[in-house]
């Protein structure tokens, strides 16, 4: 396929077919192209948790799972969860029958490590040197790739967030070393009809609100 293709078709896929599995050739090329992610200082401070196996995909929806009923529309009747009950139910729903769940996990002692090298000098090892924290960055660069290659292997794909009260519960089922810090998750499979999201409605924003040439304005 066209990059340009590619770029334009890339969508978040909420909803797969169950009854799809992805070929081990793609997964392998998933995660082939992501590590040909930039990185800062050729640091590579990444790492990636691969769930295939249905009990891992299962361990991984009750590991991040919400702790609070109410988020599924369980709970107290407000109008707010009136509201957001339904779709997340139904996005939940969708979301668990992927096959494939790629985990992208940011490793900051990488590149605190590669930058007080020599060539770099940053023996302080001090964090506040970065100007962002490109641990994040670069793997979520990674993550993109994978977003991309999937456009291009005719397969769907979402990245979504772990709750931050649920990372702990993540590390505890996994055995995630502290020092790696995932950045979200990356569902992956078939596309199944789905929903189109109400944020759709925003429509995209024009180059001419969002690019500034020369200077601001």
């Amino acid at each position: 396929m066209e990059f340009s293709a590619v770029v334009r078709r890339r969508r978040m896929v909420r909803n797969y077919d169950p009854d799809r599995p992805v070929p081990p050739e793609l997964v392998e090329r998933l995660l082939e192209h992501a590590v040909r992610a930039p990185s800062a200082g050729f640091s590579q401070g990444w790492a990636f948790l691969v769930l295939t196996e249905p009990a891992d995909r299962e361990l991984f929806w009750t590991a991040t799972g919400p702790a609070r009923p109410e988020v599924l529309g369980g709970g107290p009747s407000t109008t707010e969860n009136d509201k957001r009950g339904p779709f997340l139910t139904r996005w939940l729903a969708g979301m668990r029958r992927a096959p494939l769940i790629v985990v992208p996990l940011a490793d900051r002692s990488a590149y605190l490590e590669r930058y007080a090298e020599p060539d770099k000098g940053w023996t302080e090892r001090d964090e506040s040197r970065w100007p962002v924290p490109y641990w994040y960055v670069d793997t979520g660069f990674a993550a993109l790739l994978m977003l991309l290659t999937a456009v291009d292997e005719g397969l769907g794909a979402c990245f979504f967030g772990i709750p931050g009260e649920r990372v702990g519960a993540f590390r505890e089922a996994f055995g995630v070393p502290g020092s790696f810090t995932p950045i979200g998750a990356v569902s992956v499979g078939y596309p199944a009809p789905d929903h189109r999201p109400s944020s759709l409605r925003r429509g995209r924003r024009p180059l001419a609100q969002v690019v500034h040439r020369g200077r601001w304005g």
